[in-house]
């Protein structure tokens, strides 16, 4: 296997590190990006278009437990597992419609169609899990508390609210943002994450090999100089993606990232598996030590 690894990550201000890393350390791997987010980079990673992925905690866990309870291609392997922790922070999601449609509030959402990225991706999950905070979910009836209506993009998902293909969509704060401001959008509420909000995947043939470890180290080195190098990140993120200078700064005032991204904290995705069973995104028997490629201890311990 050569040095070079394809790395899936979602364009927006989360990916910061990873253009310092690449910037300032030359990061040998491949960023490929992935608009529509990490619903997307599962396909990839199952695909074998990537090797690994940095993405939302519950696109991952969702789709490693539904891959269990499909038994493909076994019952403890679909094909990646978690090996790193990127951010620390939940993640905000807010909750749009259309600017001139009647909806106003989170509990007139009951019923109506949500547009999400994709099936298994983090704004497909999060869905079910306002909806089992709303208290919509009953599992002794077969109705789902909204029609699902997948729409691929951030950007069609934000026309769709507008020509009704859907009725609201769920997104990041932040990215979200701009749109409120210029009037393209409305937003009628917001949801927290009960988990830390973004994690690395990667082909389980990868789990022990240096190259992995490698990246793993150049993403703590982008981190380090994310931090030292505040401004730096503010012009980046104001000038080559899609954010006010106002709103990077208040981002950098919420995210914390990882000291050391490599592993994961078992509990964190026994929390995730808990709360998204309770949301009906999961069956039960999920088994969630098959899903830890690396897990964090006082020693990183490499399953």
């Amino acid at each position: 296997m050569s040095g070079f690894l394809r790395i899936g990550f979602v364009p927006e201000h989360f990916s910061t590190p990873l253009h310092f890393a690449q910037k300032h350390y030359a990061l040998p791997d491949s960023l490929v990006p992935f608009p529509s987010g990490t619903g997307h980079m599962v396909q990839a990673l199952r695909a074998g278009e990537i090797d690994v992925g940095v993405g939302l905690t519950e696109g991952w866990v969702a789709a490693l437990g539904k891959a269990q309870a499909s038994k493909n291609p076994s019952p403890s392997d679909a094909g990646f597992k978690v090996v790193g922790t990127y951010v620390e922070t939940p993640l905000c999601w807010a909750i749009s419609t259309g600017v001139k449609r009647e909806l106003s509030s989170v509990k007139e959402l009951y019923g109506r169609r949500i547009g999400v990225s994709r099936i298994g991706s983090g704004s497909y999950v999060m869905g079910f899990v306002l909806a089992d905070q709303q208290g919509w979910l009953d599992p002794s009836s077969s109705p789902q508390p909204f029609e699902v209506v997948p729409l691929n993009t951030f950007e069609r998902l934000r026309e769709g609210v507008n020509n009704s293909t859907a009725d609201f969509f769920m997104w990041e704060h932040f990215t979200s943002k701009r749109y409120y401001d210029n009037e393209s959008i409305k937003r009628i509420g917001e949801i927290y994450t009960p988990w830390s909000s973004w994690k690395i995947v990667a082909r389980t043939p990868l789990l022990s090999s240096p190259e992995l470890q490698n990246f793993l180290e150049s993403v703590n080195k982008g981190i380090r100089y994310f931090e030292a190098n505040q401004e730096e990140a503010v012009k980046y993120i104001s000038t080559e993606l899609d954010y006010s200078e106002k709103d990077a700064r208040d981002w950098l005032k919420t995210v914390r990232f990882a000291q050391n991204v490599t592993g994961v904290d078992k509990g964190v995705i026994e929390k995730t598996v808990e709360v998204l069973s309770k949301a009906g995104v999961l069956g039960s028997g999920v088994e969630v030590e098959s899903m830890i490629g690396v897990e964090r201890s006082e020693a990183v311990k490499w399953i």
